[in-house]
């Protein structure tokens, strides 16, 4: 997702979906990544073979930024710019394309089924936009919109289709155009973190970052299922049962569809309470219950530096680091 452009196929582009979840394209990795959240700005600098060269995390004060898809989400601009500057400079970041980890809620993404898909673009991007129209909360015209298929699990094809306000994702470039940096690719966090979802059983994964909660399934690498809600308080507050009730919905309509039930749980965004939440996840799934990040370690992924990465919580940032590996 660009807005060099409306649209462009592939909701990013790059080899890591290809070799981890394999269900989008991508396009050459820069060395230079940001992220933009709520808390904290965080930059990270690869070398050439794809390890860590340096990071910098940047916390910003409550209120400064606030995630949504349809508002202004820089409510001010000097402090996160400053967050933004001091974490470039600590990596040396300057004048050189950067891929952009922008919060879940600003862009929205649908997997939706059809019959039948035009492969023409000139087609897609029409029926996507008139389909779309009654499920986002601004005009679709005014939209950076991106889509793929991927195999389904009935006759016809899934799309998967990333969709967000133009003049929301020009914000957050423009924090890294103020440093000379090119945003190449943008996409959400939690679009990232999932590529360390190599699990082929069904998988779901719950990812909080400060009032939101991305919950997505991913199966033998199809994204079964992704719902990006608002929480009534932050992360640190989340109880148990709130989490579960929120994260039901996407897994009953997994059932029902699949005719299967989740069998493995990945969490991320809880930190030192996890272990408060285990079990109450493990009595509702009847299945394993762990950390993203400890559960990539395991499966091998966290080389190159990533663990660096992993100790701050920054699964977005481990996520867009398999592009280059």
């Amino acid at each position: 997702m660009t807005s060099t452009g409306s649209y462009r196929e592939g909701i990013y582009e790059s080899e890591l979906v290809r070799k981890a979840t394999r269900w989008l394209d991508a396009p050459p990795h820069p060395s230079v990544a940001v992220e933009v959240e709520p808390e904290q700005v965080s930059a990270v600098r690869f070398t050439r073979t794809g390890s860590v060269d340096s990071f910098a995390v940047e916390a910003l004060p409550p209120g400064v930024l606030v995630a949504s898809a349809i508002e202004a989400n820089i409510h001010n601009a000097a402090v996160v710019k400053s967050a933004v500057n001091n974490a470039c400079q600590r990596i040396g970041a300057r004048d050189e394309d950067a891929a952009l980890l922008v919060p879940d809620p600003v862009i929205r993404v649908f997997v939706q089924h059809f019959d039948d898909f035009p492969r023409s673009t000139d087609e897609a991007i029409p029926m996507l936009r008139w389909k779309l129209k009654k499920s986002v909360p601004f005009e679709v015209d005014e939209t950076l919109l991106s889509y793929m298929r991927q195999a389904s699990r009935t006759d016809g094809v899934d799309v998967v289709t990333a969709i967000a306000r133009l003049r929301i994702i020009r914000e957050y470039e423009g924090l890294l155009e103020a440093q000379t940096l090119r945003p190449g690719a943008v996409l959400s966090s939690t679009l990232a973190a999932i590529s360390l979802l190599v699990d082929q059983r069904p998988t779901l994964l719950a990812r909080l970052s400060g009032t939101s909660l991305t919950t997505a399934i991913v199966r033998e690498g199809i994204l079964a299922g992704y719902r990006c809600t608002e929480l009534p308080t932050v992360a640190a507050q989340v109880t148990p049962q709130m989490l579960l009730e929120e994260v039901y919905p996407l897994a009953a309509y997994y059932q029902d569809t699949w005719q299967e039930g989740i069998q493995a749980v990945r969490v991320a965004g809880l930190g030192n309470r996890l272990p408060n939440f285990v079990k109450p996840l493990e009595e509702e799934f009847h299945c394993e219950v762990r950390s993203l990040l400890s559960a990539a370690s395991n499966d091998g992924l966290l080389g190159g530096g990533a663990g660096a990465l992993a100790d701050r919580d920054l699964e977005g940032l481990v996520g867009w680091m398999l592009h280059k590996n």
